[in-house]
């Protein structure tokens, strides 16, 4: 099976390392000419000589082959990077600006649907998943010069059987082309599917989005003292658990406006045990000048399932998150931490590098 993986990646590398050539500007200067098109530059053109003089042909270089080493530069890189990253624990791994806003789970992406001409109908949600109990808050917006009635109406329905369980009216909001509203979410937990719909030009329009109803899991309660122990920050977070079982919970640890690290772990919880305790580990705030307290941001929690095929339920931390003031961090030390099995395959990679 291990041998498999490894022809697949070669495979793969081949191809990349080929289409890359064969796409390169360099080589076929007619794509740079169509870059440029796309760009809105002027097309580049061949400049002409002076008056009385005669253009001579430019001999151009011959492009010169890919490297017969290109696989092995190729592996070599992923062995780097693969190095690189396996100095992190992945339960304390570093944390860009662009991933921590990909990492918030319970982000609602507005939906839009477009309208004939220039018009546009969306419907917005403060989330995407709402526990059991909650409002669901339902904002809508038709734009364009179509004509639109003055009120819409919002359904909540099964997607399988499509079998409606609530529904509401949105009504005019203060703007002209918004509307709002609310539905409950007192439904079993499962997913579900928002029907909005609007009489635009005199005919019914549908918009359709998905939202899920998470079950009450209990109650976040704030976090305990940080400590230092083995080179990690621990983070103990406390969480009343409504039913005794495995959990996993991740979070976002940020200096002021600066994220550092996803921290993330598994325990059990019941009636004797409501502390999880995040650890992030040296290689992560070693050496940073961090001044003031630390902060963590988008807690999950997760339900393991009992049993296979069981739902994983989900419970969110408040949206302020927890800021705590950390002890003396200068016993943290900047050392990769071990991971023999992160090791042999980067060395395995490495091994494969050398024989290109």
């Amino acid at each position: 099976m291990f041998g498999k993986a490894l022809l697949l990646l070669t495979l793969v590398l081949t191809v990349v390392v080929g289409t890359s050539y064969l796409l390169s500007v360099e080589t076929h200067p007619e794509l740079q000419r169509v870059s440029n098109l796309n760009s809105g530059e002027p097309p580049v053109s061949p400049s002409k000589p002076p008056a009385g003089q005669t253009q001579k042909a430019v001999q151009q270089p011959a492009p010169e082959p890919p490297s017969e080493n290109a696989l092995g530069f190729m592996l070599a890189r992923v062995a780097d990077q693969y190095e690189q990253a396996s100095r992190y624990p992945v339960w304390s791994v570093p944390l860009t600006a662009e991933q921590a806003r990909g990492y918030q789970d319970n982000h609602y992406e507005p939906t839009t649907l477009p309208l004939p001409g220039d018009g546009k109908f969306t419907v917005t949600l403060e989330k995407y998943r709402f526990t059991r109990g909650d409002d669901i808050l339902i904002a809508a917006a038709i734009q364009g010069s179509q004509v639109v009635g003055n009120r819409l109406e919002a359904t909540l329905e099964v997607p399988n059987s499509r079998e409606a369980v609530a529904s509401t009216s949105l009504q005019d909001a203060a703007a002209a082309g918004y509307f709002e509203g609310s539905l409950s979410a007192d439904e079993a937990p499962g997913e579900y599917r928002l029907i909005v719909e609007a009489k635009i030009d005199g005919r019914p329009v549908r918009h359709a989005s998905s939202l899920t109803i998470e079950p009450y899991l209990g109650d976040f309660e704030g976090l305990g003292d940080p400590r230092i122990s083995d080179n990690n920050l621990v983070i103990p977070v406390q969480f009343s658990a409504e039913e005794s079982g495995s959990y996993a919970l991740s979070a976002q640890l940020f200096a002021g406006q600066h994220p550092i690290a996803l921290l993330q772990t598994e325990q059990r919880l019941d009636s004797t045990s409501d502390t999880i305790n995040l650890r992030a580990h040296g290689t992560v705030l070693a050496n940073r000048p961090l001044d003031g307290p630390l902060q963590l941001r988008s807690l999950q929690l997760r339900q393991l399932p009992a049993k296979p095929g069981d739902r994983t339920n989900h419970a969110f931390g408040p949206e302020e998150g927890y800021s705590f003031t950390p002890p003396d961090l200068d016993a943290l030390t900047d050392t990769p931490a071990v991971n023999p099995e992160s090791e042999q395959r980067a060395a395995l990679l490495r091994q494969l590098a050398n024989k290109f």
